[in-house]
Protein backbone atom coordinates (compact mmCIF):
# COMPACT_ATOMS: atom_id res chain seq x y z
CA UNK A 1 0.00 0.00 0.00
CA UNK A 2 1.30 3.47 -0.88
CA UNK A 3 2.49 5.39 2.17
CA UNK A 4 0.25 8.38 1.53
CA UNK A 5 -2.80 6.08 1.38
CA UNK A 6 -2.05 4.31 4.65
CA UNK A 7 -4.01 5.31 7.72
CA UNK A 8 -2.22 6.92 10.64
CA UNK A 9 -2.42 4.20 13.28
CA UNK A 10 -2.68 6.76 16.05
CA UNK A 11 -6.07 7.79 14.72
CA UNK A 12 -7.32 4.38 15.89
CA UNK A 13 -8.54 3.55 19.38
CA UNK A 14 -6.97 0.71 21.33
CA UNK A 15 -10.10 -1.37 20.63
CA UNK A 16 -9.74 -0.78 16.88
CA UNK A 17 -6.08 -1.83 16.95
CA UNK A 18 -7.00 -4.95 18.93
CA UNK A 19 -9.73 -5.71 16.37
CA UNK A 20 -7.22 -5.33 13.52
CA UNK A 21 -5.00 -8.04 15.01
CA UNK A 22 -7.94 -10.36 15.65
CA UNK A 23 -8.98 -9.92 12.00
CA UNK A 24 -5.42 -10.91 11.01
CA UNK A 25 -5.70 -14.11 13.03
CA UNK A 26 -3.50 -12.80 15.85
CA UNK A 27 -4.24 -12.33 19.54
CA UNK A 28 -6.05 -9.17 20.71
CA UNK A 29 -3.38 -8.43 23.33
CA UNK A 30 -0.98 -7.62 20.48
CA UNK A 31 -3.02 -4.43 20.10
CA UNK A 32 -2.29 -3.55 23.72
CA UNK A 33 1.46 -3.88 23.09
CA UNK A 34 1.33 -1.67 20.00
CA UNK A 35 -0.87 0.91 21.73
CA UNK A 36 1.63 1.18 24.59
CA UNK A 37 4.45 1.76 22.11
CA UNK A 38 2.47 4.45 20.33
CA UNK A 39 1.50 6.50 23.39
CA UNK A 40 3.44 5.66 26.56
CA UNK A 41 6.74 4.95 24.82
CA UNK A 42 6.33 7.48 21.98
CA UNK A 43 7.57 5.18 19.20
CA UNK A 44 8.36 7.03 15.96
CA UNK A 45 8.39 3.85 13.86
CA UNK A 46 7.12 0.28 13.92
CA UNK A 47 10.74 -0.90 13.80
CA UNK A 48 11.23 0.58 17.29
CA UNK A 49 8.65 -1.83 18.77
CA UNK A 50 11.25 -4.32 19.93
CA UNK A 51 8.99 -6.72 21.86
CA UNK A 52 6.84 -7.26 18.76
CA UNK A 53 7.87 -9.87 16.17
CA UNK A 54 9.48 -8.80 12.90
CA UNK A 55 6.51 -10.24 10.99
CA UNK A 56 4.06 -8.17 13.06
CA UNK A 57 6.11 -5.03 12.54
CA UNK A 58 6.06 -5.66 8.80
CA UNK A 59 2.29 -6.19 8.91
CA UNK A 60 1.88 -2.84 10.64
CA UNK A 61 4.20 -1.14 8.16
CA UNK A 62 2.22 -2.59 5.27
CA UNK A 63 -1.03 -1.15 6.59
CA UNK A 64 -0.31 1.96 8.63
CA UNK A 65 1.97 4.94 9.17
CA UNK A 66 2.96 6.89 12.26
CA UNK A 67 2.71 10.56 11.30
CA UNK A 68 5.10 11.71 13.97
CA UNK A 69 6.23 15.31 14.34
CA UNK A 70 9.85 16.33 13.90
CA UNK A 71 11.55 19.16 15.79
CA UNK A 72 12.90 20.94 12.72
CA UNK A 73 14.71 23.70 14.61
CA UNK A 74 15.34 24.36 18.30
CA UNK A 75 16.32 27.78 19.64
CA UNK A 76 17.47 28.54 23.18
CA UNK A 77 16.93 31.91 24.81
CA UNK A 78 19.35 33.65 27.14
CA UNK A 79 16.78 33.09 29.92
CA UNK A 80 16.64 29.31 29.32
CA UNK A 81 13.42 29.29 27.29
CA UNK A 82 13.43 26.84 24.37
CA UNK A 83 11.40 27.30 21.19
CA UNK A 84 10.73 24.39 18.84
CA UNK A 85 9.82 24.79 15.20
CA UNK A 86 7.82 21.60 14.76
CA UNK A 87 7.45 20.07 11.30
CA UNK A 88 4.24 18.12 10.74
CA UNK A 89 3.89 15.13 8.43
CA UNK A 90 2.61 17.32 5.57
CA UNK A 91 5.52 19.76 5.84
CA UNK A 92 3.63 22.52 7.68
CA UNK A 93 5.29 24.12 10.70
CA UNK A 94 3.99 25.12 14.13
CA UNK A 95 5.88 26.37 17.15
CA UNK A 96 5.90 25.27 20.77
CA UNK A 97 7.83 26.60 23.75
CA UNK A 98 9.44 25.22 26.91
CA UNK A 99 9.38 27.77 29.74
CA UNK A 100 11.58 26.87 32.73
CA UNK A 101 11.55 28.38 36.22
CA UNK A 102 13.30 27.30 39.40
CA UNK A 103 10.37 25.11 40.43
CA UNK A 104 8.58 24.05 37.25
CA UNK A 105 8.80 23.48 33.52
CA UNK A 106 5.85 24.55 31.40
CA UNK A 107 5.03 23.50 27.83
CA UNK A 108 3.26 26.09 25.70
CA UNK A 109 1.70 24.15 22.82
CA UNK A 110 -0.05 25.02 19.57
CA UNK A 111 -3.47 23.75 18.48
CA UNK A 112 -3.75 25.12 14.92
CA UNK A 113 -1.46 25.90 12.00
CA UNK A 114 -1.98 29.66 11.98
CA UNK A 115 -5.07 31.00 13.76
CA UNK A 116 -8.81 31.32 13.20
CA UNK A 117 -9.05 34.71 14.92
CA UNK A 118 -7.83 38.21 14.15
CA UNK A 119 -6.23 39.78 17.24
CA UNK A 120 -4.29 42.76 15.91
CA UNK A 121 -1.50 42.56 18.49
CA UNK A 122 -0.62 38.91 17.86
CA UNK A 123 1.87 37.72 15.24
CA UNK A 124 0.15 34.34 14.86
CA UNK A 125 -3.12 35.98 13.80
CA UNK A 126 -1.34 37.33 10.73
CA UNK A 127 -0.89 33.78 9.48
CA UNK A 128 -3.98 32.36 7.83
CA UNK A 129 -5.38 29.27 9.51
CA UNK A 130 -4.25 26.39 7.34
CA UNK A 131 -5.63 23.52 9.39
CA UNK A 132 -6.32 22.16 12.85
CA UNK A 133 -3.75 19.97 14.55
CA UNK A 134 -4.64 16.33 15.14
CA UNK A 135 -4.64 14.99 18.72
CA UNK A 136 -1.36 13.11 18.16
CA UNK A 137 0.34 16.26 16.82
CA UNK A 138 -0.60 18.13 19.98
CA UNK A 139 0.48 15.19 22.13
CA UNK A 140 3.83 14.95 20.33
CA UNK A 141 4.65 18.59 21.13
CA UNK A 142 4.20 17.79 24.83
CA UNK A 143 6.37 14.66 24.60
CA UNK A 144 9.13 16.60 22.80
CA UNK A 145 9.13 19.30 25.48
CA UNK A 146 9.05 16.72 28.28
CA UNK A 147 12.14 15.10 26.75
CA UNK A 148 13.88 18.49 26.52
CA UNK A 149 12.96 19.28 30.13
CA UNK A 150 14.53 16.03 31.30
CA UNK A 151 17.61 16.55 29.12
CA UNK A 152 18.35 20.22 29.85
CA UNK A 153 16.79 20.76 33.29
CA UNK A 154 16.90 17.26 34.78
CA UNK A 155 13.21 17.21 35.63
CA UNK A 156 10.00 16.12 33.97
CA UNK A 157 7.47 18.52 32.53
CA UNK A 158 5.19 19.93 35.23
CA UNK A 159 2.60 22.09 33.43
CA UNK A 160 0.98 22.57 30.03
CA UNK A 161 -0.66 25.71 28.63
CA UNK A 162 -2.57 25.86 25.35
CA UNK A 163 -1.31 29.35 24.56
CA UNK A 164 0.68 28.66 21.41
CA UNK A 165 -0.48 29.11 17.84
CA UNK A 166 -4.22 28.92 17.23
CA UNK A 167 -7.48 29.21 19.15
CA UNK A 168 -7.92 25.92 21.07
CA UNK A 169 -11.72 26.15 21.23
CA UNK A 170 -11.84 26.34 17.42
CA UNK A 171 -10.23 22.88 17.44
CA UNK A 172 -12.22 21.66 20.42
CA UNK A 173 -12.61 17.95 19.74
CA UNK A 174 -8.96 17.38 18.87
CA UNK A 175 -7.73 19.42 21.85
CA UNK A 176 -9.91 17.37 24.22
CA UNK A 177 -8.74 14.10 22.67
CA UNK A 178 -5.12 15.21 23.11
CA UNK A 179 -5.73 16.15 26.75
CA UNK A 180 -7.43 12.78 27.32
CA UNK A 181 -4.25 11.07 26.07
CA UNK A 182 -1.96 13.37 28.05
CA UNK A 183 -3.86 12.71 31.30
CA UNK A 184 -4.51 9.00 30.71
CA UNK A 185 -2.51 6.36 32.57
CA UNK A 186 -2.00 4.89 29.09
CA UNK A 187 -0.42 8.17 27.98
CA UNK A 188 1.60 10.66 30.03
CA UNK A 189 -0.57 10.40 33.19
CA UNK A 190 -0.40 14.14 33.88
CA UNK A 191 -2.94 15.70 36.20
CA UNK A 192 -5.56 17.80 34.35
CA UNK A 193 -5.13 20.40 37.11
CA UNK A 194 -1.70 21.09 35.62
CA UNK A 195 -3.20 21.92 32.21
CA UNK A 196 -4.62 25.32 31.24
CA UNK A 197 -6.56 25.98 28.05
CA UNK A 198 -6.41 29.64 27.03
CA UNK A 199 -9.13 31.06 24.82
CA UNK A 200 -9.78 34.48 23.33
CA UNK A 201 -13.42 33.86 24.23
CA UNK A 202 -15.83 31.68 22.24
CA UNK A 203 -18.96 31.69 24.42
CA UNK A 204 -20.76 28.60 23.14
CA UNK A 205 -17.58 26.52 23.40
CA UNK A 206 -16.91 27.72 26.96
CA UNK A 207 -20.40 26.50 27.85
CA UNK A 208 -19.71 23.20 26.09
CA UNK A 209 -16.55 22.74 28.16
CA UNK A 210 -18.62 23.25 31.29
CA UNK A 211 -21.23 20.73 30.09
CA UNK A 212 -18.46 18.25 29.28
CA UNK A 213 -17.21 18.61 32.87
CA UNK A 214 -13.59 19.12 31.88
CA UNK A 215 -11.06 19.04 34.72
CA UNK A 216 -8.41 21.36 33.31
CA UNK A 217 -8.15 25.09 34.03
CA UNK A 218 -9.57 27.92 31.93
CA UNK A 219 -7.81 31.16 31.02
CA UNK A 220 -9.35 33.96 28.98
CA UNK A 221 -7.29 36.36 26.86
CA UNK A 222 -9.31 39.47 27.75
CA UNK A 223 -7.19 42.66 27.33
CA UNK A 224 -10.17 45.00 27.70
CA UNK A 225 -13.50 44.93 29.51
CA UNK A 226 -14.83 47.76 27.32
CA UNK A 227 -16.56 46.46 24.17
CA UNK A 228 -15.45 49.26 21.84
CA UNK A 229 -11.80 48.94 22.85
CA UNK A 230 -11.83 45.13 22.79
CA UNK A 231 -13.38 45.10 19.31
CA UNK A 232 -10.74 47.55 18.05
CA UNK A 233 -7.90 45.22 19.10
CA UNK A 234 -9.74 41.86 18.82
CA UNK A 235 -12.24 42.37 15.96
CA UNK A 236 -14.01 39.02 16.53
CA UNK A 237 -15.37 40.63 19.74
CA UNK A 238 -18.04 42.18 17.50
CA UNK A 239 -19.35 38.63 16.98
CA UNK A 240 -18.71 37.44 20.55
CA UNK A 241 -19.31 40.61 22.65
CA UNK A 242 -18.39 40.89 26.31
CA UNK A 243 -21.94 40.32 27.58
CA UNK A 244 -22.02 36.93 25.81
CA UNK A 245 -18.55 36.08 27.09
CA UNK A 246 -19.52 37.06 30.64
CA UNK A 247 -22.68 34.95 30.49
CA UNK A 248 -20.65 31.96 29.28
CA UNK A 249 -18.09 32.42 32.06
CA UNK A 250 -20.86 32.69 34.66
CA UNK A 251 -22.19 29.39 33.31
CA UNK A 252 -18.69 27.89 33.46
CA UNK A 253 -18.22 28.86 37.09
CA UNK A 254 -21.71 27.73 38.13
CA UNK A 255 -21.03 24.29 36.63
CA UNK A 256 -17.37 23.79 37.54
CA UNK A 257 -16.70 26.03 40.58
CA UNK A 258 -13.30 26.55 38.93
CA UNK A 259 -11.63 29.96 39.21
CA UNK A 260 -11.13 31.88 35.97
CA UNK A 261 -7.80 33.41 34.98
CA UNK A 262 -7.80 36.54 32.85
CA UNK A 263 -4.76 37.32 30.71
CA UNK A 264 -4.44 41.03 30.22
CA UNK A 265 -1.89 43.21 28.42
CA UNK A 266 -1.91 46.95 29.14
CA UNK A 267 -0.92 49.07 26.12
CA UNK A 268 0.07 52.70 25.99
CA UNK A 269 -2.84 54.87 24.87
CA UNK A 270 -5.22 51.93 24.37
CA UNK A 271 -6.34 50.51 27.72
CA UNK A 272 -4.13 52.25 30.27
CA UNK A 273 -6.61 54.56 32.08
CA UNK A 274 -8.34 54.31 35.43
CA UNK A 275 -11.64 53.77 33.60
CA UNK A 276 -10.14 50.71 31.89
CA UNK A 277 -9.00 49.28 35.22
CA UNK A 278 -12.41 49.96 36.80
CA UNK A 279 -14.14 48.16 33.91
CA UNK A 280 -11.87 45.15 34.47
CA UNK A 281 -12.80 45.10 38.16
CA UNK A 282 -16.49 45.12 37.26
CA UNK A 283 -15.97 42.27 34.80
CA UNK A 284 -14.16 40.19 37.42
CA UNK A 285 -16.81 40.56 40.12
CA UNK A 286 -19.27 37.87 39.01
CA UNK A 287 -17.01 34.88 39.75
CA UNK A 288 -13.77 34.13 41.62
CA UNK A 289 -10.92 35.03 39.31
CA UNK A 290 -7.35 36.19 39.09
CA UNK A 291 -5.68 38.52 36.61
CA UNK A 292 -2.29 38.00 35.00
CA UNK A 293 -0.96 41.31 33.74
CA UNK A 294 1.32 40.21 30.90
CA UNK A 295 4.25 42.17 29.54
CA UNK A 296 3.72 43.00 25.87
CA UNK A 297 6.04 41.61 23.23
CA UNK A 298 6.35 43.78 20.10
CA UNK A 299 5.69 42.23 16.68
CA UNK A 300 7.77 44.58 14.50
CA UNK A 301 5.35 47.27 13.32
CA UNK A 302 5.29 49.30 16.55
CA UNK A 303 1.53 49.89 16.50
CA UNK A 304 1.19 48.51 20.04
CA UNK A 305 3.51 49.66 22.82
CA UNK A 306 3.83 48.42 26.39
CA UNK A 307 2.17 50.78 28.89
CA UNK A 308 4.22 52.64 31.47
CA UNK A 309 5.11 51.14 34.84
CA UNK A 310 2.85 53.81 36.38
CA UNK A 311 -0.13 52.40 34.44
CA UNK A 312 0.72 48.83 35.47
CA UNK A 313 1.01 49.92 39.11
CA UNK A 314 -2.38 51.64 38.83
CA UNK A 315 -3.96 48.40 37.59
CA UNK A 316 -2.35 46.38 40.40
CA UNK A 317 -3.51 48.86 43.06
CA UNK A 318 -7.06 49.01 41.65
CA UNK A 319 -7.43 45.23 41.45
CA UNK A 320 -5.94 44.56 44.88
CA UNK A 321 -8.06 47.27 46.49
CA UNK A 322 -11.09 45.39 45.17
CA UNK A 323 -9.94 42.01 46.47
CA UNK A 324 -8.91 40.59 43.09
CA UNK A 325 -5.72 38.53 42.91
CA UNK A 326 -3.28 39.99 40.40
CA UNK A 327 0.15 38.91 39.18
CA UNK A 328 2.50 40.81 36.87
CA UNK A 329 4.06 38.32 34.45
CA UNK A 330 7.37 39.12 32.81
CA UNK A 331 7.75 37.56 29.39
CA UNK A 332 10.25 34.82 28.65
CA UNK A 333 12.08 34.06 25.42
CA UNK A 334 11.66 37.46 23.78
CA UNK A 335 15.11 37.28 22.16
CA UNK A 336 14.03 34.23 20.12
CA UNK A 337 10.45 35.44 19.40
CA UNK A 338 9.10 32.80 21.80
CA UNK A 339 7.10 35.08 24.10
CA UNK A 340 3.31 35.51 24.18
CA UNK A 341 1.97 36.74 20.86
CA UNK A 342 5.27 36.33 18.99
CA UNK A 343 4.87 32.85 17.47
CA UNK A 344 4.84 33.40 13.73
CA UNK A 345 7.08 30.75 12.11
CA UNK A 346 9.78 33.28 11.24
CA UNK A 347 12.17 30.37 10.88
Amino acid sequence: MEKNKKKDIRALTKEQIRAFFVAQGDKAFRGNQVYEWLWQKGAHSFEAMTNVSKETRQLLDDNFVINHIKVDQMQRSSDGTIKNAVQLHDGLIVESVLIPTKTRTTACVSSQVGCSLDCRFCATSRLKRMRNLNPDEIYDQVVAIDNESRLYFDRKLSNIVFMGMGEPLMNYNNVLKAIDKITSTEGLAMSPKRITVSTSGVPKMIKKMADDEVKFKLAVSLHSAVDEIRTSIMPFNATFPLKDLREALQYWYAKTKSRITYEYVVWDGINDTQNDANALVDFCRFAPSKVNLIEYNPIDDGEFQQASNKAIDMYVTTLERNGITVTVRRSRGKDIDAACGQLANKS
